[in-house]
């Protein structure tokens, strides 16, 4: 089984713990895939250059970020140049064969553009234009699975390929929880989505009330109603992964003692496809 572990980027998470585990697992013989965000990475650089990074609400109520021209090119310079390449680096001083490659490398992770989005401002609904975004809808999982079988291990960031109306294509942003999802539901693999908390909790302020298990679409119902924040983007893209074919997917601590093997083994919150099921016969096999 092949498992794909994401990485947070934000500051209260310290990757060398999961980067101890991957290189464990690897010389176990298991196929791992890292995907790895930086979206605070990306804010820092903006800022040093003196700039403000933007940040937009879709008319959902989600916020995300607006990335015009100027932040992609800084997307394009952090993630690949500099935290790709530190993730590369750390997990070759492990002993881990890694080879570090982004979504438009071999068309790993392809989308439509979107050029233009829906946000909310002062109460009213607008068009923003300008914007390098894009919904990941292919995978290259060949390319993924060569590289897996030759014993590296890929480590993959953003951006990812977007396409344009004219049929050429353009580098974009894409969430990592989403691409995380996407290379998991390609590989049909365990996804392991290691963040600054330990799991998903009932009330976010206490983490006594951490969800153990989602294994129904009720206890699925709950876990969308329990989710705010950040944490809100992590339920959306564990759904899409169990849609598109994820054996399972765990939210949990990236900062605990072996982070990946921990939560592969029950630590964290465990949704699996018996939450997405909406027939009597999907609930059977579910609980088989």
């Amino acid at each position: 089984m092949t498992t794909v572990v994401k990485i947070g980027g934000a500051r209260a998470v310290d990757p060398e713990g999961a980067l101890g585990d991957v290189a464990q697992l690897a010389e176990a013989g298991e196929d791992v895939v890292v995907v790895h965000g930086g979206s605070t990475a990306v804010d820092e650089t903006l800022e040093e250059l003196g700039e403000e990074p933007t940040y937009v609400e879709t008319p959902g109520g989600v916020v995300g970020r607006f990335t015009d021209e100027r932040t992609m090119d800084v997307f394009k310079m952090v993630m690949p140049g500099k935290l790709n390449t530190d993730l590369v680096e750390a997990l070759q001083n492990e002993g881990v064969d890694a080879v570090g490659l982004t979504g438009t490398d071999g068309k790993l992770l392809e989308g439509k553009r979107k050029s233009a989005v829906r946000v909310k401002e002062d109460g009213k609904k607008k068009i923003k234009r300008g914007d390098h975004s894009g919904t990941i809808e292919s995978v290259n999982a060949e390319l993924l699975e060569t590289l897996l079988s030759s014993s590296y291990t890929p480590v993959v960031s953003v951006p990812v390929l977007g396409r344009e109306k004219d049929g050429g294509y353009t580098a974009v942003n894409a969430d990592a929880d989403r691409a995380a999802a996407a290379v998991a539901g390609a590989l049909d693999a365990d996804l392991v989505l290691l963040t600054d908390v330990s799991g998903i909790y009932e009330d976010p302020d206490d983490e006594s009330s951490k969800i153990d298990e989602a294994a129904t679409p009720e206890a699925f119902e709950s876990v969308k109603s329990a989710a705010e924040g950040f944490m809100t983007k992590k339920v959306m893209a564990a759904e899409e992964a169990l849609d598109g074919g994820a054996a399972s997917v765990v939210v949990a601590d990236a900062n605990a003692n072996e982070p990946i093997t921990n939560a592969l083994e029950g630590e964290g919150t465990t949704l699996t496809p018996g939450a997405l099921a909406d027939d009597e016969k999907a609930r059977t096999e579910a609980t088989e």
